[in-house]
């Protein structure tokens, strides 16, 4: 029986008195060692050329359970067969449907497609790619030239599933990190606040038969739970960073005043083995920042900078307010920071070899980091081992008359 036939290279129809399968059996040797499994549905509009792909599809080891001719046909086969992939005429019936199917094939179904056409202008490949396709071949191709498309808009498309599934897969891990910690920072809260309760009822029983020895032992006491009752609040903060739980939320404020006060309460925690203090420049009274975010970075700061200074050492706390951007600079004359370390400082739990017995976790500047980071801001260090460190912290500022 004879036969008109498409060839996809000379793009014209051929008369051929022999069966059509018989045409694409040739020279496929090479071919046929990839052939894959994959289920394809073809759209096209021209009953000729769509013989043609299906029969050469099915040569080279395709499924193809479908072929259509219109965007409401696409939409149905694709809604019913689940295709693996999907090839597409960009002109369907003389009008642009290609492209509108396409798009509504990758926003219901998330599905892979490959453009089939004979248009190359700018104009077409400008709303093709908006569609963000897998593939786009110009008629005429060549059936290496499309089982190679095919192969890479798979492979493609399975390593993007991959992807999408580690990241979901880190995301529920994340979430279980974050109600673990959670819920193990609420079961020690409750011991340690019943040791804390005690200690200070023992203190009263022991008021009257009270030494230094018994003194010092209740001081111990307090510290420890005070130490880790700030460690499982450093924790649950970076468990809520790492799960997005740690929220921006700005509201207006007195940065200025805000400032001098955390300054007084860290400085009475200090006692007189340490002096904080503060200068400011520029407009830093009526602003808007977050409150909670804000107190994590400069505690954290000021109490390192404290910390790691030698008694009778002077902290000093600098904030400009200019060009909508606070900048907050606490300097100390302290220990330093070795060069080789200063490239682990937001690495959880790493501390520089110099800090030798002076306690700590190596959680504080890595909360530093997550709330600038969080904020928009910026965080950097200069230091010299023996001559001090300073931090500087630049935040964004929005002032209240600008909400």
């Amino acid at each position: 029986m004879s036969n008109f036939i498409f060839n996809p290279v000379t793009n014209h129809q051929e008369f051929n008195s022999c069966d059509l399968a018989d045409k694409h059996k040739n020279g496929r040797s090479g071919l046929l060692s990839m052939m894959s499994k994959a289920k394809l549905l073809v759209v096209e509009d021209e009953e000729i050329v769509a013989f043609d792909i299906e029969n050469t599809l099915k040569d080279l080891g395709y499924e193809v359970p479908s072929v259509v001719s219109s965007k409401e046909e696409a939409l149905a086969a694709t809604a019913e067969i689940q295709p693996d992939l999907v090839l597409m005429d960009i002109r369907l019936k003389g009008s642009w449907d290609g492209i509108e199917a396409a798009q509504e094939i990758r926003d219901r179904f998330n599905i892979p497609v490959i453009y089939l056409t004979a248009y190359a202008d700018t104009s077409t490949l400008q709303q093709a790619k908006s569609t963000e396709p897998f593939g786009y071949i110009l008629k005429p191709f060549e059936e290496r030239e499309l089982q190679t498309a095919i192969e890479m808009a798979l492979s493609r498309y399975q390593s993007e599933a991959r992807m999408r599934q580690a990241l979901e897969k880190e995301k529920e891990l994340n979430e279980l990190k974050s109600q673990f910690i959670a819920i193990v920072s609420h079961e020690f809260r409750t011991p340690l606040a019943t040791i804390n309760s005690s200690t200070e009822l023992l203190q009263r029983y022991c008021r009257d038969s009270m030494d230094e020895k018994k003194s010092k032992h209740f001081r111990q006491i307090k510290i420890s739970v005070a130490e880790m009752t700030q460690l499982l609040d450093d924790v649950l903060v970076i468990g809520k960073a790492e799960a997005g739980k740690l929220e921006f939320t700005p509201a207006p404020l007195n940065l200025l005043e805000f400032c001098r006060h955390l300054i007084e309460e860290l400085q009475l925690n200090a006692g007189k083995q340490h002096i904080i203090s503060l200068s400011s420049q520029g407009e830093c009274t009526d602003v808007r920042m977050d409150e909670n975010l804000l107190r994590r970075i400069l505690t954290n700061l000021i109490s390192n900078a404290i910390k790691y200074s030698p008694d009778g050492g002077e902290v000093i706390v600098k904030l400009s307010c200019q060009d909508q951007i606070a900048t907050l600079r606490i300097q100390d004359r302290g220990i330093g920071i070795p060069i080789d370390d200063q490239r682990h400082l937001f690495t959880p739990f790493y501390r520089g070899v110099n800090v030798r017995q002076i306690k700590g976790t190596g959680l504080g500047l890595l909360i530093v980091k997550r709330c600038v980071d969080l904020y928009g801001g910026t965080i950097s260090v200069e230091s010299k081992v023996g001559l001090g460190t300073t931090f500087t912290v630049t935040l964004p500022l929005v002032s209240n008359s600008e909400q």
